[in-house]
């Protein structure tokens, strides 16, 4: 780079490469999440994206921007159900000491456990 405004130049057409290339990559993302869109579709619209891609960039996100959002959102909601659901999961699993001693104290008179395995448990909880 011969000079600052060489420099300055490259720095703002990376930062415009960058961006063009994270609004890329989220309408591909949105493209294939969309389950009502065909294949057919799909494939025309990352033709021209390939084709031409800027202009194909702000149809896509003009058409079909509020189907984006919204698949988005709910994308978003999913995760975190899911991940709600699956601490209340371990969160039951790991219950107060108390808890894991009466649940081996009835496998136990339930006849599963032997004396051996109880007074194993009740010290693994009490640990």
């Amino acid at each position: 780079m011969d000079s600052f405004w060489d420099f300055f130049w490259f720095t703002i057409s990376f930062f415009l490469l960058m961006a063009y290339l994270v609004v890329l990559f989220q309408i591909i993302g949105d493209l294939f999440r969309d389950r009502e869109t065909s294949g057919w579709k799909k494939a025309v619209w990352v033709f021209f994206l390939i084709v031409l891609p800027l202009l194909t960039s702000l149809v896509y996100l003009i058409a079909r921007g509020q189907g984006m959002t919204e698949r988005n959102i709910a994308s978003v909601k999913a995760a975190q159900a899911d991940t709600e659901s699956y601490i209340r999961s371990v969160s039951a699993g790991a219950g107060s000491p108390a808890d894991e001693i009466a649940r081996a104290k009835s496998l136990l008179e339930a006849g599963v456990i032997d004396q051996a395995e109880f007074d194993a448990l009740k010290a693994k909880a009490l640990a």
